[in-house]
C-alpha cells in the first residue's frame, strides 16, 4: 500500500529528502513479496524496445501520465491513465512516461500496468528509483524502461541498478542535471540521457540547463529534454540544443483530449549533435 495522500504537505515541503524517505519506507514493503515480483518479472513478456530516434529526423515526444506533481499541485486528479495513453498513441507519440509515485504525483503501479497492456508503445516508469526490487517491480508490470536519477544514487549505485535493470530487459534513461551527473550516467552505458531543466529541490524550471548539457551527450547516446516543455517553441529551442526527444508532462495531462497537443509538438527537425545519425 502506498503512503496516504494526507502526508503530501509535510513532505513536500521537506523538499527531496523527505521524498526519498517515503520511497525508502515502500521498498522495505516490497521485500515482503520479493519472491512473488521475482516470478512474476520472469514471465512478463518482452517490451518493445525504448529510446530510438526517429527515423524521420523529427524529435519525438515521450508523453506522461500523471495527475499531480509537487511543483504545479493538482493537475488533472480524475485523468483516466488508460484513455489519456491512448490518446498519446495514437497522436504519434514515442513512448508513454507513466508516474508510479502516489504521494506526491498520484500515480501507481497499476497505472503503469494498465497503460502497458493499453498500448503498443514502449512505456517508461518514472519514478524514484532506490533498489532493485523496483525494477522487478516495473518489469513485472509491462515497463519497457525505467528511470535512474543521478543526483539520488552514488556512481557504484547508479552502475549497478542500470547493469540489473539491462539484464532484466528493461531500457534504462538516466536524468542528469550537471555536467558531473551526466558523465556517471555515460560511464554506466546509459542508452539514453534525460536532461532535466526541473531542479529537484526548488522545483523551478529553466531551460539554460538543457541548453547547457545537451551538447555534451555523446553522439551515439539518445538524448531527451525533460521538464517545463509546453509549446512547438519549447521543442524547437530543446531542438536546437540537440535533444532527439522531448519528455512532456503537465502540459499534455491537463487536457481532456491531449493528441491534438501531442501532433502540435511533432514535427520538429532534430538538430544533429556530432556524428549523431
Amino acid at each position: 500500500m502506498y503512503p496516504k495522500i494526507d502526508r503530501i504537505t509535510s513532505v513536500t515541503a521537506a523538499g527531496l529528502g523527505g521524498i526519498l524517505a517515503m520511497v525508502r519506507e515502500r521498498v522495505e514493503r516490497l521485500r515482503l513479496g520479493a519472491r512473488d515480483l521475482e516470478r512474476r518479472a520472469a514471465q512478463a513478456p518482452a517490451p518493445p524496445p525504448f529510446g530510438g530516434r526517429r527515423s524521420d529526423g523529427s524529435v519525438g515526444v515521450i508523453a506522461e501520465v500523471k495527475r499531480r506533481s509537487p511543483s504545479a499541485g493538482a493537475i488533472r486528479a480524475t485523468l483516466d491513465a488508460v484513455a489519456h495513453a491512448r490518446a498519446y498513441a495514437a497522436a504519434d507519440a514515442v513512448a508513454i512516461s507513466v508516474l508510479t509515485e502516489e504521494a506526491h504525483f498520484g500515480g501507481s503501479v497499476e497505472d503503469l500496468r494498465q497503460v502497458a497492456e493499453a498500448v503498443e508503445l514502449p512505456v517508461l516508469r518514472k519514478d524514484f528509483i532506490l533498489d532493485e526490487l523496483q525494477l522487478l517491480e516495473a518489469r513485472a508490470a509491462g515497463a519497457a524502461a525505467v528511470l535512474l536519477i543521478a543526483r539520488i544514487l552514488s556512481p557504484v549505485r547508479l552502475r549497478d541498478l542500470a547493469r540489473e535493470a539491462r539484464r532484466l530487459g528493461l531500457g534504462v534513461l538516466v536524468e542528469v542535471h550537471t555536467t558531473g551527473e551526466l558523465n556517471a550516467a555515460v560511464a554506466v552505458e546509459a542508452a539514453a540521457v534525460g536532461v532535466n531543466c526541473r531542479d529537484l529541490n526548488s522545483f523551478a524550471v529553466d531551460f539554460a540547463t538543457a541548453e547547457r548539457l545537451l551538447p555534451l551527450v555523446p553522439p551515439d547516446v539518445v538524448a531527451v529534454a525533460e521538464s517545463g516543455i509546453e509549446t512547438r517553441r519549447d521543442v524547437e529551442r530543446m531542438a536546437a540544443a540537440g535533444a532527439d526527444h522531448v519528455l512532456v508532462g503537465t502540459a499534455l495531462t491537463r487536457l481532456a483530449e491531449p493528441g491534438p497537443a501531442v501532433r502540435a509538438l511533432g514535427g520538429v527537425r532534430r538538430r544533429q549533435r556530432a556524428g549523431t545519425a
